[in-house]
């Protein structure tokens, strides 16, 4: 940086430009010497930051899971209409920054179904998934198009002739396969795995595999894109909670050997894939008196996982989790219902360093006793899309949580003045600093101090922090601070 002339003289700053400075701008220097304009930038949060609550079913709603679909780009939640027909429904909604807006909903199934609803999108095909207890509480799958605002569905199938429990479902992109667990309530509710295959408006499935005898409970299934596995994680009525790797091969999974995740009454799992670490994320619910949440990271190698020490994230009472891993922030979102707290929908970070977490401060909402909720991450607009049954009004809502925050580059230091000229980025820039007048200014009142505010704008008033730019001497020219 070089100063040029002196006071007496109209003296300039020299610096090399980072970013386009127009003329006039109020300008900072930055740790390299550098120099750009005043301005707004998203940068990371510190904490899940809470934006706008969209009502997507004006009507007691239940068994609420979603999914985004990256080729429409698009929010897709299933539902069922838990005080009327009992119907299952799915609804798309359009995100345009905070908002979200949701097209009609479209039933999947033609009579009233069992619960159990879970989805999955399948990027091979561009279609969504939806497992659930359909005609009989038959394990049931139906395949959804998106188009536009709304979705259509080809005609379920049945993957299990009996009464299915503990469903839930994910996609596993090696294979271009969907897989579906579930408890096989008719075989001594043993815990199954079977892979489905999407063509065109439907799905087909091989056979089933067990991977669990005994009393199988509360699943949670996700992918591990590094290591190319499927991992369920769920409680043994025998007593422990178990995760365990399964490889998908044609139309049929296979399995390795159990880890052992808690020996101990465990519940309410939830699941994801931190794609930066390669990290498998379990959070539970600890079934001791406590309700402690914890969470659990693991590695996947060959057909095993190894799981690192249970951390907990919430010192009481956790209900109704959902984890989504946000890969812009390298960070997994937690959502759920905190007992300890009022029953307040309550939201935080992990982050995973090795074999183990640690988490932020929690952003808590003001929606209390919320349930059934599921998350899922968003791409495009670089948020967690939360969907649950709001406990106030028990109607179907969506929220958009932010793990970036609006960050202005302004210190109450690093101001420097205002650019002479328009300059390109890396061009050789002159800067008017310190008791030099600057002459590129639009709309000021002689005789005003002018502060500079947060977006680089001028004001009458401080801002935050509070930067004094100078006093104008006419509505074009302003005596830079001294």
């Amino acid at each position: 940086m070089e100063i040029i002339g002196n006071v007496e003289k109209d003296a300039q700053v020299r610096a090399v430009a980072s970013g386009a400075l127009p003329s006039g701008d109020a300008v900072i220097v930055n740790s390299d010497g550098t120099v750009s304009v005043v301005g707004i930038t998203a940068g990371p949060s510190s904490t899940p930051v809470l934006e706008g609550v969209t009502v997507f079913r004006e009507g007691s709603t239940d068994d609420i899971t979603s999914a985004y679909d990256t080729n429409s780009n698009k929010l897709v939640v299933a539902y069922i209409e838990s005080t009327s027909s009992g119907l299952g429904k799915a609804v798309v909604g359009t995100v345009s920054g905070t908002s979200i807006t949701f097209g009609s909903p479209v039933s999947f199934n033609a009579n009233t179904i069992g619960g159990n609803v879970k989805m999955t999108f399948d990027s091979s095909s561009n279609k969504v998934v939806i497992a659930y207890r359909g005609d009989s509480l038959y394990g049931t799958a139906v395949v959804g198009t998106v188009s536009g605002t709304s979705i259509s569905f080809g005609t379920p199938v049945v993957f299990l002739s009996g009464r299915a429990e503990g469903i839930d479902t994910t996609f596993d992109s090696n294979s271009n396969k969907v897989v579906i667990c579930f408890n096989d309530d008719g075989d001594n509710q043993n815990g199954k795995a079977i892979v489905g295959t999407v063509s065109g408006t439907s799905i087909s499935f091989g056979t089933a595999t067990e991977f669990e005898t005994g009393y199988f409970a509360y699943p949670t299934i996700t992918f591990d894109s590094n290591a190319n596995k499927v991992v369920i994680a769920y409680y043994d009525f025998g007593g422990s909670a178990y995760a365990i790797v399964g490889t998908v091969s044609g139309t049929s999974i296979s399995f390795g050997s159990k880890a052992t995740i808690r020996s101990g009454s465990t519940n309410s799992f939830a699941s994801c894939f931190d794609s930066s670490n390669n990290k498998i994320i379990i959070t539970y619910s600890i079934d001791d008196g406590t309700g402690y949440g914890a969470l659990v990271v693991g590695t996947v190698s060959g057909t095993s996982i190894t799981l690192g020490t249970a951390v907990v994230f919430n010192s009481g009472t956790t209900y109704q989790k959902s984890l989504s891993y946000d890969s812009d922030v390298n960070k997994v979102v937690i959502s759920f219902r905190n007992a300890a707290n009022s029953q307040l929908m309550t939201y935080l970070f992990a982050t995973i360093s090795g074999t183990t977490a640690t988490f932020s401060a929690a952003t808590v909402s003001d929606l209390t006793d919320s349930r059934a909720i599921s998350s899922v991450y968003d791409p495009d607009s670089s948020s967690v899309l939360v969907s649950f049954t709001n406990g106030s009004t028990v109607y179907g809502t969506t929220q958009v949580v932010k793990t970036t925050a609006s960050v202005s580059n302004l210190t109450s230091e690093n101001f420097l003045g205002f650019a002479a000229h328009t300059y390109a980025d890396t061009q050789s820039a002159l800067v008017n600093s310190t008791c030099t007048v600057d002459r590129n200014q639009t709309s000021l009142t002689a005789g005003q101090t002018y502060y500079v505010q947060s977006d680089g704008s001028l004001g009458t008033t401080a801002g935050d922090p509070s930067v004094v730019a100078g006093t104008a001497i006419s509505s074009t020219e302003i005596i830079v601070k001294g």
